[in-house]
């Protein structure tokens, strides 16, 4: 018998438009994976799509056909193996020959396919492999006309596209362009084999005291016939192998359990090390390797603790028998063109959120189920998942064959990542419940017929409380499933005592200011965010021509899908400061409205952590970018972190400090200022033990950065674990006792160090005087690998905002710099006798 051989099909591949194939215009690939957009770009025949304009030039594109095609040689194949063709995703309606012979038809993006070549390749000499991907935009549309009763509600982009599984965002969506890509977008390669690992899982059961587990691992065989074989596993853990056993496959699997006494559990970030172990399983016949698989996996409980309370049901995670605030992102694809996602660029997008202090990553429901290489560097580094089933805003249609494509979809994707420790929670869809909503659609919670709910005009309900609960319960029956995301027992999604919510009446909805985003969250917020530019190079790298270079021009306003988003971005900036016409300055100022927008949120809802688990967790809107542009993120598309990147870092630090006055809505009086406030301090903590720390609370003139009153300080406090400890509840600020415009800036001291910060400003910032400040950046170290600065002011400042550049990390960023405390920042990757630019409000 023969080992497992993988011949991959990476190159020698050609491409044309399908009504062209008989003409001699094939143009090279360079490798696959790839789609037509790449390849069109790398052939002089279409220019990045990603700028000016380029992408209505590419338009053109999205309603072709393709076709591409490899001449390969036959591989050697031993007697008594088979040769597999295996496809790990094909974007999207693709009609595979070989040698002129229908071998396989797919229609779904998000599956792998595999297809037995034998007797084709029987054949010496070359063979012709033609793959036919017929347009998408157009299927999606006669797909739409062949179902007119159903109900195709949506938001974002085509509706048609709810009839094709196929990424949902490639038709468009308020943050990107409409990429209709097609190609074989993941790996190709043969398969020369006579037995082979077909699929290596684990069951993980950890003892409540977490001083034993309990690993079984199931492996299934794919032979050609029934020999006798031994299947080796092996556990081991940081390269030493620690266990293993010998067994002989029972009907295709074979399975052994490993007992682990004191395990090194896997922790997120923050919490612990992320420890993984490693399973891996060989396949042998007569002292002869035939295949080997290996999976790294981790040691964990992972639990929704969902459970009545005063403010209604709780919805929160607790990993390992601890109660983790899940503070983080959403994530889209990082790219529109997939295969141009490297491993490192995957791993660099999960190193930022590490740095960033957050715990989760929530992979939105528009997109794709990700790479391995994304889950793997999840594991790694410790980020939570939650991960969406690919359903995304709208009443998706449930025809037997797209829900046969759908149920082969979900099994194959949850099986690929069933082993990721990472993983904690898979969603229905995203906001498809909310679509049903405001369509008006039926949805009868108390109804429990499965068959009754495709009768009716909302029949996606089908797939997100039958289908897929099933799949999950046959395949990962560990890992918790939600119906939807927003969702919470049948109630509104926009219900704030249960389930998870998406918040959006900051800037979409009423609008409301974002300085009151804590009022407005519930027990999980899963979606929130607010608008800003990307950083300068970026922009330029996406604006041409000089000329363009304004705030409103027509290049950048393309490049923001936002509906509205000329009067949102205006509203936020005209409410909260003096607004700007050069475009540096006003890329700033967005910058800002978003840098305290995210602190806002996230600072008021993890106070709530410590009132009964109020709120459970809040996930922005949005991570990343899937090209250079406009929009929620908070990392811009070359991986470059906006201000409230550093702002979100500062308020998710394992000890932190906040202060806030009450807001006074200064658009409702009239600009009419104030007569008293009242201002709260407290510390928040993710810390499992008690720590004792001091904190000052300093009132400190905008003016001149002198002190108006005498400081408050709370010595000896004791930080409750894992909560909150509020110091004070009901303070007040007479303003006719202390009339001088001031800041509240609180610090906190544990062991003799300054572990945290915060400061309150008096809004708006439009009616303050920044001028003259006093600001000094000294470097007052540097060595090959990094520089030290020191930065000081005699006057508060706002949002000091070092310049991104790329390969260089700055430990913070976004400051407030107040008189008599002076702070640090190491840079690194800086060449020796640089210097960084900064600019803060009102500079």
């Amino acid at each position: 018998m023969a080992s497992f051989i993988q011949h991959p099909l990476t190159t020698g591949w050609s491409f044309t438009d399908s009504n062209e194939q008989a003409s001699d215009t094939w143009m090279s690939v360079a490798s696959v994976p790839s789609v037509v957009h790449q390849d069109l770009q790398a052939n002089g025949r279409l220019q990045d799509p990603y700028i000016g304009f380029n992408e209505l030039e590419a338009r053109w594109v999205n309603e072709k056909s393709w076709s591409y095609r490899n001449v390969f040689q036959k591989p050697t194949v031993p007697a008594g193996s088979r040769v597999v063709l295996a496809f790990d995703g094909l974007d999207t309606f693709a009609t595979v020959r070989l040698d002129d012979k229908i071998i396989l038809e797919s229609n779904n993006m998000f599956l792998a396919h595999r297809v037995d070549v034998t007797e084709a390749l029987e054949a010496e000499g070359d063979h012709v492999l033609l793959i036919d991907f017929d347009c998408a935009m157009l299927r999606a549309k006669e797909l739409r006309k062949q179902d007119p009763k159903h109900n195709w509600a949506s938001f974002n982009g085509d509706p048609a596209r709810l009839a094709v599984r196929k990424a949902q965002y490639h038709w468009g969506w308020d943050w990107g362009p409409v990429l209709m890509t097609a190609g074989i977008w993941r790996d190709v390669r043969l398969e020369v084999y006579s037995a082979r690992i077909a699929d290596l899982w684990t069951d993980v059961d950890l003892a409540a005291d977490h001083q034993h587990a309990r690993v079984d691992a199931y492996a299934e065989v794919d032979a050609t016939e029934d020999f006798f074989f031994r299947a080796i596993f092996t556990l081991s853990k940081d390269g030493k192998e620690i266990a293993r056993q010998v067994t002989t496959p029972d009907n295709k699997v074979a399975k052994v359990t490993f007992d682990v006494d004191q395990p090194s559990l896997w922790w997120p970030n923050g919490y612990g090390d992320p420890n993984l172990y490693e399973v891996s399983v060989f396949l042998e016949k007569d002292q002869i390797e035939l295949h080997h698989v290996s999976q790294k996996i981790g040691i964990r409980t992972a639990e929704v603790v969902q459970r009545p309370d005063k403010h209604g049901k709780s919805f929160f995670f607790r990993i390992n028998g601890v109660d983790v605030f899940c503070g983080g992102s959403c994530w889209i694809p990082a790219d529109n063109l997939l295969p141009s996602i490297t491993r490192e660029r995957y791993r660099s997008w999960i190193e930022l959120m590490v740095a960033g202090r957050q715990v989760m990553i929530r992979v939105w429901g528009g997109g794709i189920y990700e790479d391995n290489n994304f889950y793997e560097a999840c594991d790694e580094l410790g980020v939570l998942v939650w991960q969406d089933f690919m359903f995304g805003c709208g009443n998706y249609p449930t025809w037997p064959e797209l829900l046969e494509s759908i149920e082969r979809e979900a099994v194959y994707n949850v099986r690929r990542l069933r082993h990721h420790p990472s993983i904690v929670l898979y969603a229905g869809n995203n906001e498809d419940y909310q679509v049903q909503e405001s369509a008006g659609l039926t949805y009868d919670f108390e109804d429990k017929n499965p068959e009754n709910w495709l009768k009716t005009d909302f029949p996606a309900r089908y797939i997100y409380e039958k289908l897929l609960p099933e799949v999950m319960d046959k395949h990962s029956p560990r890992t918790f499933y939600h119906p939807g995301s927003p969702w919470g027992d049948g109630k509104k999604t926009s219900d704030p005592t249960v389930g998870d919510m998406h918040q959006w009446n900051v800037w979409h909805g009423t609008q409301e200011k974002y300085q009151i985003f804590d009022t407005l969250g519930g027990r999980f917020n899963s979606e929130f965010g607010m608008e800003a530019f990307p950083h300068l190079s970026t922009i330029n790298h996406f604006v041409e021509h000089e000329k363009d270079k304004y705030p409103q021009s027509h290049v950048l306003d393309f490049h923001n899908k936002a509906d509205g988003h000329e009067r949102r971005i205006a509203t936020y900036l005209v409410e909260n400061l003096k607004t700007a016409t050069d475009l540096e300055t006003y890329t700033y100022l967005t910058q800002v409205v978003q840098a305290e927008t995210m602190m806002f949120g996230y600072r008021g809802w993890r106070r709530q952590w410590g009132d009964e688990r109020h709120c459970g967790g809040a996930l922005l809107w949005q991570l990343n970018d899937c090209w250079p542009t406009i929009s929620w993120a908070i990392v811009d598309y070359f991986l470059r972190p906006k201000p409230a990147f550093y702002a979100v870092a500062r308020v998710l630090a394992p000890l932190a400090v906040g202060i806030r006055r009450e807001h006074h809505d200064w658009s409702v009086t009239h600009a009419q200022p104030p007569k008293t406030s009242k201002f709260e301090l407290w510390v928040v903590s993710s810390v499992q033990e008690e720590r004792t720390g001091t904190v000052e609370l300093r009132f400190l003139s905008i003016n001149d950065g002198q002190e108006v009153r005498e400081n408050v300080v709370h010595e000896n406090i004791t930080i409750q674990p894992n909560g909150t400890t509020n110091l004070i509840v009901d303070g007040l600020i007479d303003y006719k006792e202390y009339p001088e415009p001031h800041v509240l800036a609180a610090r906190l001291w544990v062991d003799g160090q300054i572990v945290a910060r915060d400061v309150d400003w008096p809004q708006p910032f439009k009616y303050l005087d920044f001028s003259e400040r006093g600001l000094v950046v000294e470097k007052v170290s540097e060595t090959a690998e990094q520089q030290t600065l020191k930065i000081r002011a005699q006057k508060p400042v706002k949002c000091l905002v070092f310049e991104e550049r790329d390969g260089v990390k700055i430990s913070d960023s976004a400051m407030d710099i107040m008189p008599g405390d002076d702070q640090t920042v190491t840079v690194r990757g800086f060449k020796a006798g640089d210097s960084l630019k900064y600019k803060y409000l009102d500079h």
